[in-house]
């Protein structure tokens, strides 16, 4: 009966591991026969497992969803990353699931191996968030936007802009982007007849959804991180360095722009939350450069200047 057990479990991973297997490659692994395999599979589905057959020399066997969750068996590794996942979503942005996952970590903590706990706990205890969390977000927005991205149905959204005025949008949707503090979602904006990055926490959603859409080429690749760089800064600035661009590129995250001019200088579209993030992030370039505007940035690199010069006049007096 052990012997059975065991196997039974061992058969339930390999589904799991996999989409699709066909009788043979399962009575190779459990070192059965296909007919044992056929009577394991039975015994799978007696236990509320939905376990699919296709006949045939192209069947086989594949692990369903079924009206209720059954247990799923995770290696070490998973066990560990779920872990960690319920332990950053306790305290993370996501409003609503704050208590559902402290609940379903004691769950899980208290099934670990001794051995898998204490990586979990070391996890856990040195590791630092940094800064306060982004604003929350519901977790039926997300739900709802991510099965829109799914079935390429488009939304119909309230949006208030950072200045605080609102408009309607009608958006086929893309993709969310979390970037750590905020959830972003990336859509095509019908009638802006481009794409567009919007803060999900400034959106509320409006029923019914929008019809069916096909979905378009495949944007960029850097189209997301543009975009949310875009949303994240409300200060910009056009900035002359005076060094090479591939020097300067892997200074930057991706998301900014840099444009080469000539083998020794470059362009770079610098950008921040505030005049003086803005002057800071173009300083951190760690190279000469010449900038014309706009007037705050001026303002703010000769506050620098000031500050600086005085501090260190001060520090040789």
């Amino acid at each position: 009966m052990l012997e059975a057990s065991a196997r039974l479990l061992r058969l339930l991973s390999l589904l799991q591991s996999r989409t699709d297997w066909t009788g043979p490659e399962l009575a190779e692994r459990l070192r059965v026969s296909v007919r044992t395999v056929r009577y394991d599979i039975g015994k799978l589905r007696d236990l509320g497992y939905p376990v699919h057959a296709a006949p045939g020399a192209a069947g086989g066997y594949r692990l369903g969803a079924g009206a209720a969750l059954p247990p799923l068996l995770l290696d070490d590794e998973e066990a560990v990353a779920v872990a960690v996942s319920l332990g950053t979503a306790a305290g993370g942005t996501v409003a609503g699931i704050e208590e559902t996952s402290v609940r379903a970590l004691a769950k899980l903590e208290q099934v670990l191996p001794s051995r898998l706990r204490r990586r979990v706990a070391a996890l856990h205890g040195y590791t630092t968030r940094l800064g306060p969390g982004g604003p929350a977000v519901a977790a039926e927005t997300l739900a709802t936007i991510a099965a829109a991205c799914r079935d390429h149905r488009r939304l119909r959204f309230g949006y208030r802009r950072h200045d605080g005025g609102e408009s309607a949008r009608d958006v086929e949707p893309y993709r969310l982007v979390h970037t750590g503090r905020r959830w972003y979602l990336i859509g095509w904006d019908v009638s802006r007849d481009d794409w567009r990055t919007f803060r999900v926490d400034r959106i509320a959603l409006r029923t019914p959804e929008g019809p069916r859409f096909t979905p378009r080429e495949t944007p960029p690749a850097d189209l997301v991180p543009r975009g949310v760089d875009a949303a994240l800064a409300h200060h910009r600035a056009r900035v002359t360095v005076h060094a090479p661009a591939e020097e300067i590129t892997g200074r930057v995250p991706a998301s900014v722009l840099v444009e080469p001019l000539g083998d020794e200088s470059c362009v770079v579209l610098a950008s921040g939350d505030t005049p003086y993030r803005l002057a800071l992030n173009i300083l951190m370039l760690e190279a000469d450069f010449e900038v014309d505007g706009p007037p705050e940035l001026l303002d703010a690199l000769d506050t620098l200047a000031g500050r600086c010069k005085a501090g260190i006049s001060s520090r040789r007096a």
